[in-house]
């Protein structure tokens, strides 16, 4: 037998059909490609057994002086700092209302009625009370003061001053109100609301069908609200202390020296506080100048801030102070206004400058100091960011994701040349796009972006672009956030409340990997004018971890023509000893797939990865019948 080398170009390529792709990879779920080659991705375990509320779509880390590691984690619902292996909530206080909120119970109801004047709320708030009652609603009743003095999740808004929650005990379990339960718990209840919490689904943040039903007239534009959109918090630090804001709402600051048992708070409202800004769309520092910057801002007016974001304007403190926004002869404060585009999306920090993206444009803010402290150039008007996430810094550049394409920034905007842009692009849920996420896994020289595909509302998959290689692949995986290694030593992703750390084992998080695979194009002999017939194969694959425990699956498939649909012709299994598969497998085109088979019943293929060399085929040319 004449047994052939079948060397595929590294990369997936889905630009056009499956036969023009003769001799590269087609398909892949959850591999990447390192020096050419075909690898199992890395797997992932859990970073701790606790759990946070929310989707988060932020994470945040840093260290402290005292070597202590904190991580910031944002989501829909609150804001946490994880500080070992615990999170604390950290969501800032939105208003208290002291000797005011009242209940009501129906008996044999679990439905709690609160009566608080103006309270502000909206359905998912959360509100703590104290002070209630020491029978509670009623002595005997089962609506006791232990009930009531919790932190509660408002169920639904029934109006301006009323609302609803479920009776709970102190383990999380529902309690029913009895007859006895028929006060109010009396006149001294206090409760304190937390912001008011965000959507953890996008819709348009102006224009008639937004919010409430009925509360402008028809065609009226809704307010760019925090709490009526798509809640994406970000945050940076300024020293040791960390200042965040929800995307069109407000900018709070937490104190390292506080502690986690204290909760952040508006940065305006701070002792020494001078025209901060009130409400933004991003919050960053320019490090190396110390400056803080509110991208969004509200505009001064008078003496105060006007409490309404400018979407195009940009205000930044005194330099080494958060607090001073006030632009004098004998500071560094100011503003900045963009003129590209209708609405700042995002922006990430680069190699002395910062990158600011509109809705139609990208700007470098530069820090020159005085008497203009910072300058703006725009680079580029045809390439806007789809999401205020999807742009990230990697050593090699700024990398980001607009409507239709992907582009560089290394000093000039650089469309990148892309091998799955139709098959990326063609299957993103357009709707919920803005929850796009970019990232990097700087150990693999990779920058990538999670993304909703047209099939669901939340993300789904990911497509990932080797900047070493200068290849794509891509594959599903549910992670609405991502961070990658520095403060730790593993990239950390998060998904359903849980935080992942990355790149460990292979495994997922203790089960099996599954639908790991890689999928050839077709391929011929000569023309495809004669059938091909593959009668035996020589595996060449490196197992990892435990070489002599590891195996996989080889598929062939064939077809007769370039549109017939593919048919399996054999599954064969291959381990570290496997010398040679035979087959019979015989058409005008061949497929051939490499794919795990790993089962959670098979603890003999856990934790195995392995990586695809150089496979040889015995192929020959079998007829024209």
């Amino acid at each position: 037998m004449a047994y052939s080398k079948v060397q595929f170009r590294p990369g997936i390529y889905r630009e056009g059909t499956a036969y023009s792709n003769e001799n590269g990879w087609f398909d892949c779920n959850l591999i990447r490609f390192r020096e050419g080659r075909v690898e199992k991705f890395g797997g992932w375990q859990k970073l701790t057994d606790s759990t946070y509320l929310g989707t988060a779509r932020a994470l945040h880390n840093w260290i402290s002086l005292d070597g202590n590691k904190f991580l910031g984690v944002g989501t829909h619902l609150k804001y946490y700092i994880k500080d070992g292996t615990a999170y604390s909530d950290v969501t800032p206080i939105r208003k208290t209302t002291t000797n005011a909120a009242t209940f009501a119970a129906t008996n044999g109801s679990s439905t709690i009625t609160v009566t608080d004047n103006s309270h502000g709320a909206v359905n998912g708030d959360f509100v703590t009370f104290s002070g209630v009652d020491s029978n509670g609603l009623g002595s005997g009743g089962n609506i006791t003061q232990a009930v009531l003095q919790q932190e509660y999740q408002i169920d639904l808004v029934t109006g301006t001053n009323t609302y609803t929650i479920t009776a709970k005990d102190t383990s999380g379990s529902t309690v029913t109100a009895n007859s006895n339960d028929s006060g109010n718990g009396g006149s001294g209840t206090d409760a304190v609301y937390q912001i008011n919490t965000g959507l953890d689904v996008y819709v348009q943040s102006t224009g008639w069908g937004v919010g409430t039903w009925g509360a402008s007239g028809w065609g009226s534009a809704t307010s760019l609200g925090g709490n009526n959109q798509l809640r994406l918090w970000t945050h940076d630090n300024f020293g040791e202390n960390l200042i965040m804001n929800t995307r069109g709402g407000g900018i709070y600051r937490w104190v390292e020296n506080d502690g986690v048992g204290t909760r952040a708070v508006q940065l305006s409202s701070v002792s020494g506080a001078n025209l901060v800004p009130t409400v933004g769309l991003q919050v960053l520092t320019s490090e190396v100048d110390r400056h803080l910057i509110v991208l969004g801002a509200d505009p001064i007016s008078g003496s105060s801030r006007s409490g309404t974001i400018d979407p195009m304007l940009i205000a930044f403190s005194d330099q080494e102070n958060e607090l001073e926004f006030e632009p004098l002869i004998t500071n560094t404060a100011g503003s900045l206004r963009l003129s590209s585009g209708s609405l700042i999306v995002g922006a990430v920090k680069a190699r002395q400058e910062i990158v600011i993206f509109t809705d139609t444009s990208v700007y470098s803010m530069q820090f020159v100091g005085s008497p203009l402290t910072f300058a703006l150039n725009l680079i580029n008007e045809a390439s806007g960011l789809i999401a205020p996430k999807a742009a990230i810094t990697s050593s090699t550049g700024v990398y980001y994701m607009s409507y239709n394409n992907f582009y560089l920034y290394n000093g000039t905007v650089q469309e990148l040349p892309c091998s799955v842009h139709n098959y990326v692009f063609g299957d993103i849920n357009q709707d919920q796009a803005y929850k796009i996420q970019a990232f990097t896994n700087s150990e693999h020289n990779e920058v990538g972006w999670f993304y909703p595909s047209s099939s669901s509302s939340e993300i789904d998959r990911y497509v990932i672009y080797n900047t070493q290689q200068q290849v794509w692949y891509y594959g599903q995986l549910v992670r609405t956030v991502w961070l990658d290694a520095g403060v730790e030593p593993y990239p950390q992703a998060t998904d359903g409340g849980v935080l992942y750390q990355h790149e460990i084992g292979f495994d997922n998080d203790g089960s099996a990997m599954t639908n790991v695979f890689v999928e050839s194009s077709d391929f011929d002999i000569g023309d495809g004018d004669r059938f091909t017939q593959i009668s035996a194969l020589i595996p060449d694959i490196k197992f990892i971890e435990d070489a002599n425990a590891g195996s996989m699956n080889v598929v062939t498939k064939v077809r007769n023509f370039p549109g017939d649909s593919l048919t399996t012709d054999s599954t064969s299994e291959i381990s570290s000893s496997t010398q040679k598969i035979n087959l019979r497998a015989r058409g005008r085109q061949a497929v051939v797939r490499f794919e795990s088979n790993d089962d959670a019943s098979n603890n003999g293929n856990l934790s195995i990865g392995w990586r695809l060399g150089d496979t040889r085929m015995d192929v020959k040319t079998d007829g024209r019948r």
